[in-house]
């Protein structure tokens, strides 16, 4: 999580895609305050997601769906990333689709998601409006619904991929909080999407840039030109303590987006697969755990406040978090900033509500701020819900003392330390799958090798190659 990327570079058009690539990574702004040391990551006792709010232990599959899943929901919701609103109707237009595009590998749409300004008077006026641009490629060849891969990106559709048919359309300048049209256009500056190998492999990929859902402004600011400024009454201008923030309505706007995809006839809308790297890890996360349409997760180096332990003093902390991004949180996570300890949840609670379905998380050996091992430990530590459903995490061999009637003394750091990381390039795919990449805080186009297997072991039962 949060490690300063590649800059995009770009001549006219720098201030914007500049600007795109230093908020693609949470960049720590005090790196020499953080701990490394993992004899001082500190000891701690993390909460029980089987232990109901009555004190009752959950029992088996039906009464963690019915019961004890709302309760962590809700608490993620009050506490962590804020409750979202309802969604309203959106008008969706296809106004492109080219079968010819990747020298006819790919049948190529751009769709325009279109929203409208909720609370104030006037509904539908097009000078209240908000349009997500959505770039979809499936395989031109397919003769039945492919699975997609949904990803968030951190630049516009016509800059991620090579393809000089991708409509240019305006984007925000953060300089001037307007949105413009670009004067230069650059194209496949992201070596992020591989859609070729993708769509070789039989599967479909959706994109669309986060800043469409809401511009990610280090001020916060964003919140006035994205998707929760349309549901503000007359006079507000910010969201009350337990309202989404930041990482909530991108999570918003992901489903937003599989809500077209469930209409799309190319795509098996049953075998969608959210994907986000970074702030957009803990994005895909969230999105995941509050949507049970997403078949699959895919985070990659969602660190602090996504897969990693916030209980672990290891790289970036909450309190670097809530210092350096709020507006990424609802304010009543901001009580937490120096009480981790009385956080209501960790990360392996909201590895929980994922389940019983896929998950896989991608991390660096040189991502040490993302804190790869924290986010292994939470992998175990939500091993026994997953097992609820007969699924298994990324350890199988777990104490004793665990079983469908508690986690047990897995939910201590003195036993979660026990169990041993796999070493880079070497995958685990079980349920939840783990792998760590030779490099830092990026998606490699290896990984992609890896998403694919993943999907594949999961989807059609296809053992990877070893």
């Amino acid at each position: 999580m949060n490690r300063p990327e590649k800059i995009l570079k770009a001549a006219a058009f720098v201030s914007m895609l500049a600007f795109a690539a230093l908020l693609r990574a949470q960049s720590p702004l005090h790196l020499t305050e953080a701990n490394y040391d993992e004899s001082k990551a500190g000891t701690f006792t993390l909460p029980d997601p089987l232990l109901l709010a009555n004190g009752a232990t959950v029992q088996d599959s039906n009464d963690w769906t019915d019961n004890r899943r709302p309760q962590i929901l809700k608490l993620y919701e009050g506490y962590i990333y804020g409750s979202s609103p309802k969604w309203r109707n959106m008008i969706d237009k296809v106004w492109d689709a080219d079968a010819n595009a990747f020298g006819g590998k790919a049948l190529r749409k751009q769709i325009n998601l279109e929203f409208y300004n909720y609370n104030h008077a006037g509904n539908n006026n097009p000078t209240n409006n908000l349009v997500f641009h959505v770039l979809l490629y499936t395989p031109a060849a397919a003769t039945n619904r492919v699975p997609v891969f949904l990803c968030l990106s951190f630049s516009p559709n016509y800059s991620a991929v090579n393809d000089t048919n991708v409509a240019v359309y305006p984007v925000w300048n953060h300089k001037t909080d307007t949105l413009e049209m670009p004067t230069n256009i650059q194209r496949g500056l992201s070596k992020i999407w591989p859609i070729e190998k993708i769509i070789g492999r039989g599967y479909g990929i959706a994109l669309v840039d986060y800043n469409d859902i809401e511009p990610d402004l280090p001020d916060g600011s964003g919140i006035l030109h994205g998707v929760r400024s349309l549901y503000f009454k007359p006079g507000q201008t910010n969201t009350d303590a337990d309202e989404w923030g930041a990482i909530s309505a991108w999570a918003w706007g992901a489903s937003r987006v599989m809500d077209y995809l469930e209409i799309d006839r190319a795509v098996d809308a049953h075998r969608v697969i959210m994907v986000g790297h970074s702030r957009l890890g803990k994005t895909a996360l969230w999105a995941g755990a509050e949507d049970p349409r997403f078949a699959m997760v895919i985070a990659s180096c969602s660190g602090e406040m996504g897969a990693a332990l916030a209980r672990r003093d290891h790289g970036e902390t909450v309190t670097s978090m809530c210092k350096n991004f709020p507006y990424q949180f609802c304010p009543n996570f901001l009580d937490y900033s120096n009480n981790i300890g009385d956080l209501p949840v960790d990360s392996h609670m909201l590895i929980s509500l994922i389940a019983p379905r896929p998950l896989f998380l991608n991390t660096g050996s040189e991502d040490r701020w993302s804190d790869p091992r924290g986010e292994f430990e939470a992998a175990i530590a939500a091993a026994p819900v997953y097992r609820l459903f007969g699924k298994e995490s990324v350890a199988t061999n777990l104490p004793p003392d665990v079983s469908t009637n508690g986690s047990g003394s897995l939910l201590k750091s003195s036993v979660l330390e026990t169990y041993k990381m796999p070493p880079p390039d070497a995958p685990v795919m079980r349920d939840v799958g783990f792998q760590i990449h030779r490099g830092g805080h990026d998606v490699l186009p290896e990984d992609w090798d890896d998403f694919l297997d993943f999907a594949d072991l999961h989807f059609y039962g296809k053992q990877p190659v070893q």
